[in-house]
C-alpha cells in the first residue's frame, strides 16, 4: 500500500492550476456584511511530483488522511485537488472506474441516508433536479465497479467550499464547483479510480 511519503515529493507550487475563489452557500444580501469565503491557499490545486514509479498516468487517487485528490500525469506528477470525504464510517475505500459523467446532474438520497437522517433527507425522496443549490454541484462523475455497476458513490461538486477539507459526506468526495468542473473536463470515461484506505 502507498503511504504519503511514498508518493509525494513537494506540497510547494510547480504551477497553479485554475486558482479557485470558493463562493459561500448562500447569496450575499446587497448590504450584507458577510464576506465571500476565498479557499485558502493550501486547498488551491498544485501540480506535485510522485516519488513512486506505481501509478500510471491518468487516474485519480483519493487519499482521505490527506483530504487530498490526485490525478496523475505523465513523467511522475499529478494534479493535486483539496476534498471533501465520508464522514466517519461512511468512507469505501477501493477502485472503481467513471462509469458516468453529469452536469449539474439531479439528486435523490440513497435509502440508507433516508434512514440514517430521515428528517434531513426524507423531504428529497423524490429527487432534486440539478442547480446551484443541489448537492451534486456543477458536475460528477459516478464511480462503478464490474461487480456492482454504479456504486452510489460519487465525486462532484460542492456550493459550500467551507466544506472541503472535512470528513462530511455521506461516503462521496467533494471538490469546490469550480475545481470540479475542471477536473470533469479532464477526465475521460472508464478512468480508473482508487480510493485509499484511511
Amino acid at each position: 500500500m502507498l503511504n504519503r511519503r511514498g508518493f509525494l515529493a513537494s506540497g510547494l507550487f510547480a504551477g497553479a492550476v485554475g486558482i479557485t475563489p470558493g463562493f459561500a452557500k448562500t447569496k450575499r444580501k446587497k448590504h450584507s456584511t458577510r464576506k465571500r469565503y476565498v479557499l485558502p491557499k493550501r486547498h488551491q490545486p498544485r501540480i506535485v511530483r510522485l516519488w513512486t514509479r506505481r501509478l500510471k498516468a491518468g487516474e485519480i487517487h483519493v487519499f482521505p488522511n490527506e483530504f487530498a485528490l490526485y490525478y496523475t500525469l505523465p513523467y511522475r506528477k499529478a494534479i493535486r485537488y483539496s476534498v471533501g470525504i465520508g464522514r466517519k464510517g461512511l468512507y469505501e475505500p477501493g477502485t472503481f472506474f467513471i462509469g458516468a459523467k453529469k452536469e449539474w446532474p439531479s439528486w435523490t438520497p440513497t435509502k440508507d441516508m433516508i434512514k440514517r437522517e430521515p428528517k434531513v433527507y426524507k423531504k428529497f425522496a423524490k429527487g432534486m433536479p440539478g442547480g446551484i443549490r443541489n448537492p451534486l454541484g456543477a458536475r460528477a462523475l459516478y464511480l462503478f465497479t464490474k461487480k456492482k455497476g454504479d456504486t452510489f458513490l460519487r465525486i462532484h461538486g460542492t456550493n459550500n467550499p467551507r466544506t472541503i477539507g472535512l470528513a462530511v459526506s455521506n461516503g462521496c468526495v467533494r471538490l469546490v464547483n469550480e475545481q470540479v468542473v475542471e477536473l470533469y473536463n479532464k477526465i475521460p470515461m472508464n478512468t480508473k479510480v482508487v480510493l485509499h484506505p484511511k
